[in-house]
């Protein structure tokens, strides 16, 4: 997103991310790389299970994103193990959602040209 972030703000769109993490955690993400738009915390899931795009993490994943030194516990400052797929809302100057992305594959995430094309279409 942040490739396409300065495109999206000229077609009149505001990028908000919504992340499992504790306020101090996205504060550090923002700085370290240099993301300029809104990040909201959502450590207790609760927007993620209203968009409906939470899921459990089951305790093979737990294990293996602490080898990759991740601490769900310690990011969200809960311990209810849950992080949400990746998704992309588009919504209109009305509030209502217009677009809507989900992948229950946390590998696979829109692509910039993809979100461009229907952000363009979204707007007219």
């Amino acid at each position: 997103m942040r490739s396409i972030e300065t495109q999206l703000n000229e077609m009149g769109f505001q990028l908000i991310a919504i992340a499992p993490d504790r306020p101090a955690k996205l504060r550090e993400t923002k700085e370290k790389y240099g993301i300029q738009g809104i990040f909201l915390s959502d450590s207790r899931m609760a927007a993620a299970q209203a968009f409906r795009v939470a899921y459990q993490v089951d305790a093979n994943t737990l294990k293996q994103l602490e080898v990759y030194g991740i601490d769900l516990e310690e990011a969200s400052g809960e311990n209810h193990h849950q992080l949400p797929v990746p998704a992309v809302f588009i919504a209109g100057t009305d509030g209502v959602i217009q677009f809507t992305y989900a992948n229950p594959d946390y590998t696979v995430r829109i692509r910039p040209e993809m979100l461009l094309a229907v952000a363009g279409t979204v707007r007219k």
